[in-house]
């Protein structure tokens, strides 16, 4: 109704899964290296939770775009059935022939078609959304499916996704056994309030506007609304562009977005005591007060402490009687220094950051002058903390001109900054507000490595990337090891992948390289 009115080519916040409106997030991110482990992993379970709305089905949607040519992927969305009914849709996703009958005739022919599949170099792969809905009955059936296998390998994995009800579900004790097989599990938690504004702006962008229909003031409103439910935001975003266009607003304004609320919740817009109790509320009131004041008026008054001689406070407390410093709610970009300055600026406080000096020119040639060298990219808060490095962070102050600030350090309630050589301190939350999520760093390679370390390389940087891993597990590099990349150190870059968060596709290459430098 209101698409024509505000120039959009589509319905921008459709509760419909559709992938490409889907913002990647961090957090998303890290739930479809999860479900991309699911692929390609050896069999077993990979469990996905999330509260409803949080996007789960659409990170699976985005997987299934993502599926490999030798992978055959059956998708249950209806998972409310009995084994043999949940058996016969199996039979069905994967075009197997199999006439009704028993539960074994069914595990025969699907064990029968996983066997002839593996033999082709197929790959098999169960998905079950709204996993929750599923019977303990049905589960431990699914677990006996795993037990499909071959000499080398299972040949079924199954991907569960749910509601945070079956993480607690598959914590029952008749369910221990199928729990122990789950060899990757994520909890997909809410978008913070910083993307939840970059949220809004993806989906009104990928709808066919860059127009601001939600200013930055209404994010806060809209975060708390919501909580960072996706599929929240999106019904209340729908609403409140509804109420813009019946009213001939230009974009959405705090009051639309409250109404919007109001009535998507269902929230009233008055609140009244029910009459015919007011007076005996108030009279309750009265006795509670009275007998308040008369236990005050006998209670028996505290003796006296004994006069001691006036100490000095102990400096634990006298720090604690200090007021906590107030930190800035925005980072400003110092008046009297040319903004145009900001990015030599940051480079300099970045070099300084590893000991070095920084005038002019290309800032990666004196990187790679001093061996060091550039990375830049997007990212969210906690790859910054990952990262665990100093960074330079492009910011945008309250008038929207962008400057480059240099962060030292992140820690849980401030953030220190360098601006134009000055140190600033703020809140992470004031980082997020107004940082566009880009950044640039440096960091320092070992002089072997020279880009991406693959399966089937040989050499130093094998045996550098075989003595980090050891590192990292918290053992040390074997003497004489093995120079070449084979089968077992890709199994174990996976595996350090998986725990970082990242897409575990065995391929040491930047940021695993980064992740590994600590």
């Amino acid at each position: 109704m209101y698409q024509s009115y505000f120039g959009l080519s589509e319905v921008p916040f459709s509760i419909a899964p559709a992938p490409r409106f889907l913002y990647m997030s961090q957090r998303h991110q890290e739930a479809l290296a999860h479900l991309l482990y699911g692929l390609s992993g050896d069999g077993g379970f990979v469990l996905l939770t999330g509260e409803v709305g949080a996007g789960k089905t659409t990170v699976c949607r985005c997987l299934l775009e993502q599926i490999p040519d030798n992978c055959d992927v059956a998708y249950i969305f209806n998972p409310k059935l009995t084994v043999e009914e949940l058996l016969s849709t199996i039979c069905t996703e994967f075009r197997i022939e199999c006439p009704s009958g028993s539960v074994k005739g069914y595990v025969d022919r699907i064990n029968a078609h996983l066997l002839e599949g593996h033999a082709n170099g197929r790959h098999a792969v169960l998905i079950i959304d709204e996993a929750q809905n599923l019977s303990a009955e049905v589960l431990e059936q699914m677990r006996l499916l795993t037990n499909l296998e071959t000499d080398e390998r299972k040949l079924l994995q199954i991907i569960l996704l749910g509601q945070p009800e079956l993480a607690a579900m598959l914590e029952r004790q008749e369910l221990r056994q199928l729990a122990q097989r789950i060899v990757a599990r994520y909890h997909l938690g809410p978008l913070t309030r910083a993307e939840v504004a970059a949220y809004v702006r993806h989906r009104l962008e990928v709808a066919g506007t860059q127009r601001p229909l939600f200013s930055a003031a209404l994010m806060k409103s809209l975060y708390r609304y919501s909580g960072g439910i996706p599929r929240i935001i999106n019904v209340l975003c729908d609403r409140a562009l509804l109420g813009a266009y019946a009213q001939g607003k230009e974009r959405v304004d705090r009051a639309i977005l409250r109404q919007a609320a109001r009535e998507v919740f269902r929230q009233p817009t008055s609140w009244r005591f029910p009459r015919g109790r007011l007076a005996l509320a108030a009279a309750l009131l009265v006795v509670a007060a009275t007998l308040a004041i008369l236990v005050y008026q006998h209670k028996p008054a505290p003796p006296r402490p004994r006069p001691r001689i006036a100490a000095a406070a102990p400096a634990a407390v006298a720090a604690a009687a200090k007021p906590k410093p107030v930190l800035p709610a925005v980072l400003e970009w110092p008046a009297g220094e040319p903004m145009e300055h900001s990015e030599a600026l940051a480079y300099a406080a970045l070099f300084r950051a590893w000991g070095a000096d920084y005038r002019s020119g290309d800032p990666c040639r004196t990187a790679a002058s001093l061996g060091l060298r550039c990375r830049a990219g997007r990212a969210g808060l906690d790859e910054l903390r990952r990262l665990n490095r100093p960074v330079i962070l492009a910011m945008s102050d309250t008038q929207g001109h962008e400057f480059q600030a240099t962060l030292l350090g992140l820690a849980p309630d401030a953030a220190t900054f360098a601006v134009a050589g000055v140190p600033r301190v703020t809140t992470p939350g004031v980082l997020a507000a107004q940082w566009s999520g880009r950044y640039s760093l440096l960091w320092r390679a070992p002089a072997v490595v020279h880009g991406t370390i693959s399966p089937g390389m040989r050499g130093e940087a094998v045996l550098w990337l075989r003595g980090v891993l050891a590192q990292a597990r918290g053992g040390k590099a074997e003497a004489g090891a093995d120079p070449l990349y084979d089968a077992d150190l890709q199994r174990q870059v996976r595996q350090f992948q998986f725990a970082q968060g990242l897409i575990p596709d065995g391929n040491a290459g930047l940021q695993t390289q980064l992740r590994l430098l600590g």
